[in-house]
């Protein structure tokens, strides 16, 4: 086949948009989990049962540790589980699941504390064992620093003795039953020695063995939950003893040989945050999670929709479904909301790595890194979920259907706006912490607007959203400061409405600056147009929710305002007729989206009928 000049072009365009959305370092960062989810282990399932799809997804947990050049360095490297997440997530699920906590949270917590204690971690690097992580509990979720499962130190035998007191301090939803192989976890428990509470550390506790779980663990399957299956579980430990050395301790926390606590931070809580730091890593593996369901929701919606055939205006000329407004529209604004999910997130991951530093200030960037990335996991997790729901609908009643992938997806996001903290609880806290900052700062003196700028200009846009985001913490804390003085909690409430409008502003120009920075770093040409044209749309729609304010700020004019509609319809248009170039950049494998029949132009064919009466008539025609 010969290519022409106008599909080398498109060629060209995908591939520098491409860069954008997965960085300059495609086959290093990416590529090896993108030929891992191509191979034939990895096609999609048929007509398996929960269980028999649970132990797929164990089977595939051995393939990929067979693939990789070492477990400890993937399990280290933020942005080689990022993009396992990315890659893993939109094919399975509970694959992603069971990975997620195997490598970061098990693995990675290990080997983050390793300094104190050299512990054989082959069994674990192999998957002779496979590792969990037992956090929260019944009664104890977003709050996991009350947990109630209690390390108690026993001098006489140098270990920890593990109990569940009662119903609400069994650990909730980890997967710890012995599907898949034995299991070992890591366990978030109160250490109490001689008679004190020292804050809730980590243990490395084995759980089961091939078959059934270990004496003084008593593990029960959760109902089945809301997507792909994962053998969530209730945990809970009877005086479970555990050599001293299962403490996973460090500067943080830890009992000497003399038996004696001692630690170099007297604050309980930092040091339950020291102890499950990886969470921080795990947020940002949701979030690659989500942008990658999201762009693969959107790319099966996107060639469906242009090989779905409807009445046109005439009968006798057929078109697209993606010919009418009502259908491309929303492609056209999830395909811009997609696009600053992956610029976002790529920003947080690059700031959290950034952040590694130890001179003068790098406490400070590290708290700023974190509380970076966990805005953008609440803001990405929503918008995918937001992203994938629109792509179901404008696939109809077949995007319904297991077979055709979504089903899981749309499940699927539902998870990731809960796992690693959930979505409202991180914003909360975000949003606390920024208003705080704000009423630190020291005002400047006033100076008048300047004149509204060109809507067309995206430093005007960009100022816009800046204004947007200041705009709601002042108002957090006006209502904060004229509220009752009943309490924090009464003063809280008056100001979280807005504040927490303010977090989801300053997601909005984190990811809007992030588009300018990358459109800066375009060459002139199609490529850059497309993206200054997704760029736009962005901003404008955003611009467009916060009209009413921007205006009676000044900051828009009445005209600007009346403007609005029609610049946004008008790039609706320019990105609707690029969707199918644009979805080339998310360099989805031919044999993934091939497993998903919709996404086939010969999508009838997956429910044709062999022994139908038209399969005979053609038989019978054939012979004539």
């Amino acid at each position: 086949m010969t290519a022409t000049i106008g599909s080398i072009a498109t060629e060209a365009t995908a591939d520098l948009l491409k860069g954008v959305l997965f960085g300059g370092n495609f086959r290093q960062e990416h590529g090896s989990w993108r030929h891992l989810i191509s191979t034939e282990p990895f096609r999609r399932p048929v007509d398996r049962t929960p269980d028999e799809r649970l132990s797929l997804a164990y089977e595939r947990l051995r393939i990929l540790n067979s693939t990789l050049d070492g477990a400890a360095g993937t399990a280290t490297d933020p942005r080689a589980l990022a993009a396992l997440h990315e890659w893993i997530g939109p094919v399975d699920p509970a694959l992603t699941t069971v990975a997620g906590i195997h490598y970061n949270l098990f693995l990675g917590s290990l080997l983050d504390h390793d300094g104190d204690t050299r512990r054989d971690l082959s069994d674990f690097l192999r998957l002779r064992r496979i590792g969990t992580f037992l956090c929260t509990e019944v009664a104890h979720g977003n709050d996991a620093v009350a947990v109630e499962t209690t390390a108690t130190y026993d001098r006489a035998r140098d270990g920890f003795v593990l109990h569940t007191p009662h119903s609400g301090a069994q650990k909730f939803m980890p997967n710890a039953s012995p599907a898949g192989g034995p299991k070992t976890g890591l366990v978030a428990a109160r250490l109490l020695a001689d008679g004190a509470d020292h804050g809730v550390f980590l243990f490395l506790v084995p759980l089961t063995d091939e078959r059934r779980p270990l004496p003084g663990v008593r593990v029960r399957r959760l109902p089945a939950r809301l997507g792909s299956p994962v053998d969530h579980c209730l945990t809970s430990f009877d005086q479970v003893f555990v050599e001293r050395e299962a403490l996973l301790g460090g500067e943080h926390g830890r009992v000497g040989d003399n038996g004696e606590f001692s630690s170099a931070m007297g604050n309980r809580r930092r040091r339950f945050l020291t102890s499950i730091g990886r969470v921080t890593v795990g947020k940002i593996s949701m979030s690659a999670c989500a942008v990658g369901a999201a762009r693969a929701t959107l790319a099966v919606a996107v060639r469906y929709g242009g090989h779905r055939y409807i009445s046109g205006p005439r009968a006798t000329q057929p078109v697209p479904v993606i010919a009418h407004r009502s259908h491309h529209g929303p492609l056209a604004e999830a395909m811009a909301t997609v696009f600053a999910m992956s610029l976002l997130h790529r920003r947080a991951l690059d700031r959290w790595e950034a952040q590694a530093g130890t001179g003068p200030g790098a406490a400070t960037g590290r708290a700023e890194a974190e509380r970076l990335v966990a805005v953008a996991k609440g803001w990405i997790t929503w918008r995918a979920r937001a992203v994938i729901v629109e792509c179901r609908e404008r696939c109809g009643a077949q995007a319904l259907l297991e077979n055709n992938g979504m089903a899981d997806l749309v499940a699927g996001a539902e998870g990731v706006i809960t796992a690693e903290g959930d979505n409202m609880a991180i914003h909360a806290k975000a949003a606390a912490e920024m208003l705080f900052a704000a009423a630190q700062t020291t005002p400047q003196a006033s100076t008048p607007y300047a004149a509204p700028g060109d809507l067309s200009d995206p430093r005007f846009l960009g100022r816009l959203h800046a204004h947007v985001e200041d705009l709601w913490f002042a108002r957090a804390g006006a209502r904060m400061t004229g509220a009752r003085n009943d309490g924090p909690l009464d003063r809280w409430n008056a100001a979280s409405g807005p504040a927490l409008r303010g977090v989801e502003a300053h997601a909005h120009r984190q990811a809007a600056e992030a588009y300018a920075d990358a459109v800066a770093g375009l060459p002139e040409g199609p490529a850059r147009d497309r993206l200054a044209e997704l760029q736009r749309l962005f901003a404008l729609r955003w611009v467009d929710r916060n009209s009413g304010d921007l205006l009676a700020a000044g900051r828009l004019t009445i005209d600007q305002v009346n403007a609005l509609p029609d610049a946004v319809e008008g790039l609706i248009a320019d990105v609707a007729g690029h969707l199918p170039t644009l979805i080339e950049s998310f360099a989805l494998p031919e044999e993934v989206l091939a497993d998903w029949p919709i996404a086939g132009a010969d999508y009838a064919a997956a429910y044709d009928d062999p022994e139908a009466a038209w399969q005979t008539a053609a038989g019978t025609e054939g012979e004539r």
